[in-house]
């Protein structure tokens, strides 16, 4: 009697050597930094508080997203989705899909990001310029089957940074953004922040983050920060599902629906910011640090500013941590134009003003 023997032919050893060359990647890179923002001494000195900013523009690819990616691709190899030759595709028209181009490259892999006609020329210069191709649809709401339509044609693997995001980051530790954050806070006066501040794009992040400060028993809260049309915050209001039908203006937060990485459960607040604040404290900041910083780090640091306020109205002493997701240098036509802003509705006056009385009195509205 013969026994039945079925094998796959993929190979297990270029696995093993793609897995070592992404690890040897990370090796070779430091720790991202954490910065200590500069509050005003006028009002600060008034109530024992800090602000620091987890510097995520410094990954090789410049952005948050770097992390991700190289969790997709992990996950992907161990998953035994992405093999040799496999042509990797994603639905993003942003700083994942330039990250993904990067991690492709270094395996020898195709790569391929699905995105709207509308995306922007320098975006797209920044995909290719890691040897990604792009492929465009009409509308955005196409970008998920198009880039499923893709996979089955090429025999490829669809990333899925939306679904995956959560599952693909190992939340216990293992050097993830959550693990960096508090290593690097160990000998601050207030080395458990009260406050750490993120946006959603995927939910990836707010998932590591919320489950690492449960996993780990830490006093600290979460606070979510969400962009004008995005469905993450008026589906945590409403506990549903929510869909908006529309793109948000931020770059990299923000979704028209709730993603599935997305863990509200973890989340112990969220905070809708204008799109106009979102730039005004984007430009207050760059200002302030003598660097420009994108819009998603403009969200995060007026969700910040409101927390930091809170503090100081209740004479508390303690931290706030955000992040700096991204260089403001990649928006220099866009959120640093004012042309641009004028064209988009998004002048920021009126936001620059509650930035200023925040410097100057540490209130906020």
């Amino acid at each position: 009697m013969r026994s039945a023997v079925a094998t796959r032919g993929h190979s297990r050893a270029w696995v093993d050597n793609a897995v070592r060359l992404i690890e040897a990647d990370a090796r070779r890179s430091a720790d991202t930094h954490l910065l200590r923002y500069p509050l005003p001494s006028s009002w600060a000195d008034r109530c024992d508080v800090q602000l620091y900013l987890k510097d995520e523009s410094t990954h090789i690819t410049g952005s948050l997203k770097h992390r991700l990616a190289r969790s997709l691709f992990l996950y992907g190899l161990c998953n035994g989705w992405i093999h040799e030759n496999t042509t990797v595709i994603e639905a993003s028209s942003g700083s994942t899909a330039v990250s993904e181009a990067y991690f492709a490259a270094l395996l020898g892999l195709p790569f391929i990001a699905v995105m709207p006609q509308t995306t922007s020329a320098s975006k797209i210069a920044l995909i290719e310029s890691q040897g990604g191709r792009c492929h465009f649809v009409a509308e955005s709401s196409q970008m998920y089957e198009e880039a499923e339509r893709l996979a089955a044609e090429t025999g490829g693997h669809f990333i899925d940074q939306f679904t995956n995001a959560e599952r693909a980051t190992d939340w216990r530790g293992n050097n993830n953004i959550a693990e960096s954050i508090f290593e690097q806070m160990r000998d601050e006066a207030h080395p458990i922040p009260d406050w750490i501040v993120v946006g959603a794009g995927t939910g990836g992040t707010s998932a590591t983050i919320g489950r690492f400060i449960r996993y780990r028993r830490h006093a600290t809260r979460l606070c979510v920060v969400d962009p004008e049309n995005s469905a993450f915050y008026p589906s945590y209001v409403q506990r549903r599902d929510v869909v908006t039908g529309m793109s948000s203006r931020i770059e990299g937060i923000g979704r028209p629906r709730v993603e599935p990485s997305f863990l509200p459960d973890v989340v112990d607040r969220m905070v809708q910011v204008p799109d106009a604040a979102s730039v005004a404290a984007a430009r207050h900041a760059s200002a302030v640090l003598g660097r420009r910083v994108g819009p998603s780090t403009g969200t995060n640091l007026w969700g910040a500013f409101g927390l930091l306020a809170e503090m100081l109205a209740d004479g508390r002493r303690g931290s706030v941590v955000t992040l700096l997701a991204d260089s403001g240098d990649r928006y220099a036509d866009t959120y640093f134009c004012d042309e641009w802003l004028t064209s988009q509705g998004l002048e920021s006056a009126e936001a620059a003003s509650v930035l200023s009385e925040f410097e100057r009195s540490g209130r906020w509205p």
